[in-house]
């Protein structure tokens, strides 16, 4: 799990560290928002340098960003190239065979690169700062106004934590999985179409089974500790936010303004 970085917790001593769960979920959802804002590259380059700044912060290393951001490069490259050759907007720069390149699909296909870029960012640095624990009881306190439309709340903040929780599990599975395959000599990288196919489900196979496997013992684990998921629950941890919490809210408030002002401006 050394080598995965996505919904993986580190657990470092910083002020990102010691941030209230539900004010980093709630500066998520609004660079969230800014991020989708067409406030142009200058718009970008705020929230660019507000996630470096975040991540200097919460003392994490770029290199564990970097990491977060493999698993993406082959969307990120299959988006680039499809764009670039579907897109036909603005002037003609070059053209290769019948294909051409143009002005407006390179700028549109830079926008999803960078959108795809900051979203993977920000969410690696709020798993990597925040306990799943606390990131669980945020998650139910911002659900709590919803459970008087009987919506349920905690079953619906232990899902998403426990999704976030076992992705760097299920990555790390894969990862053992395929190496077993390659020992077996099976042949994940090279051959014919039908044969790739065959070495995809003999990945995929047994990869499911190990999670339908793994989650039958969390819920057998979950049951041995008296978790009803529709009974009511106490708390040991309570949660109370601070000035720094505010204060980092209100930030993240004058991010999104900034984008909607440069939107407007454009």
């Amino acid at each position: 799990m050394n080598g995965i970085s996505l919904g993986k917790y580190l657990p470092l001593d910083s002020c990102f560290h010691r941030l209230d769960p539900r004010a980093k979920i709630g500066a998520l959802l609004m660079v969230m928002i800014a991020i989708f804002l067409p406030a142009g590259f200058l718009g970008y380059f705020i929230i660019g340098a507000s996630v470096l700044v975040a991540t200097y912060l919460s003392k994490l290393r770029l290199n564990f960003l970097w990491k977060a951001m493999k698993p993406m490069l082959f969307m990120l490259i299959f988006l680039l190239i499809v764009n670039l050759l579907v897109i036909k907007e603005g002037t003609l720069l070059f053209q290769i065979g019948s294909f051409g390149i143009y002005s407006g699909s390179l700028v549109q296909t830079l926008y999803i690169v960078i959108r795809l870029t900051l979203m993977v960012i920000i969410t690696t640095i709020l798993t990597a700062t925040t306990k799943p624990l606390d990131l669980t009881l945020g998650i139910e306190d911002l659900l709590k106004p919803l459970k008087k439309c009987k919506v349920p709340a905690e079953e619906i903040a232990m899902m998403i934590s426990l999704a976030l929780r076992f992705i760097p599990t299920l990555m790390e599975e894969t990862q053992r999985i395929m190496k077993a395959q390659m020992s077996r000599g099976i042949d994940l990288e090279e051959g014919k179409l039908k044969e790739k196919i065959m070495s995809i489900l003999s990945l995929i196979v047994p990869l499911f089974v190990s999670a339908f496997q793994r989650a039958a013992d969390l819920a057998d684990a979950m049951e041995a500790r008296g978790y009803v998921p529709s009974q009511p629950r106490t708390r040991y941890k309570q949660l109370r936010m601070q000035k720094k919490d505010y204060l980092f809210l209100i930030i993240c408030l004058g991010i999104i303004i900034a984008n909607i002002i440069l939107w407007r401006l454009s």
